[in-house]
């Protein structure tokens, strides 16, 4: 439902890193170590964006680059590389990538580009509503009118799935899927998470409610009436 972006560098800890910092930033984030670790999960996966290391052994992010854009033509492609050379740009560019950024960067101009990468894909909604409340998904962002909801990670991915399902019975297979990653977790986690969003938005005179289904999950109702 939100964006995916697969992470692909030979250094797991620096692409653990990115993908840490993306989920903090509202992104669902996936990590492939190799090439082929990374068209595989692509093959399986419906990704939205790629962040693809240069220096790579064996398939260079170059190669990764142009197999990415075969499997998924509407997947964007942003490179990282130590390399500034001008040849080396270009070489990228002429693989089929959207966005070049060098080594060292600084995360605010990564996720910069990407809100840039993000708005040029059409099949990405980046900003919903449901009554007061408003979700930005390229800032990770949910307003009450005007006023930042201050949320976790976990919370916000919550009452993110709710919001772009305003209205609708989420069922709790389906939360724990979406924003724990599994449907192996003890249901009540659900339940409790439910418990600290409607605190949460009561303290800020939200008009928004979450419904309890018995039986079945949860159903965001953006005026407060059933």
């Amino acid at each position: 439902m939100s964006i995916r972006i697969l992470v692909v560098d030979d250094e797991p800890q620096l692409a653990e890193l990115v993908a840490r910092h993306l989920e903090r930033e509202g992104y669902r984030a996936a990590t492939a170590d190799d090439g082929v670790a990374a068209l595989t999960l692509a093959s399986g996966g419906d990704f939205d964006l790629a962040i693809v290391d240069v220096n790579m052994p064996g398939m260079t992010g170059f190669e990764v680059c142009r197999r990415l854009k075969q499997i998924d033509g509407s997947i964007r492609v942003l490179m990282l590389s130590a390399r500034d050379a001008v040849d080396d740009r270009v070489h990228g560019l002429d693989s089929g990538a959207d966005d070049y950024l060098t080594k060292p960067f600084e995360f605010a101009e990564l996720f910069a580009r990407l809100r840039v990468l993000t708005r040029r894909n059409g099949s990405a909604q980046l900003h919903w509503r449901a009554g007061d409340l408003a979700l930005s998904v390229d800032r990770g962002a949910i307003t009450v009118g005007e006023a930042n909801l201050q949320l976790s990670r976990r919370e916000f991915d919550l009452l993110k799935t709710l919001v772009q399902h305003a209205g609708e019975t989420v069922s709790r297979p389906a939360l724990l899927a979406e924003v724990w990653g599994s449907e192996h977790f003890e249901s009540n986690v659900v339940d409790q998470y439910v418990g600290y969003l409607r605190r949460k938005l009561d303290s800020m005179g939200s008009a928004a409610q979450i419904v309890t289904e018995r039986g079945v999950g949860f159903r965001l109702l953006s005026g407060g009436t059933d």
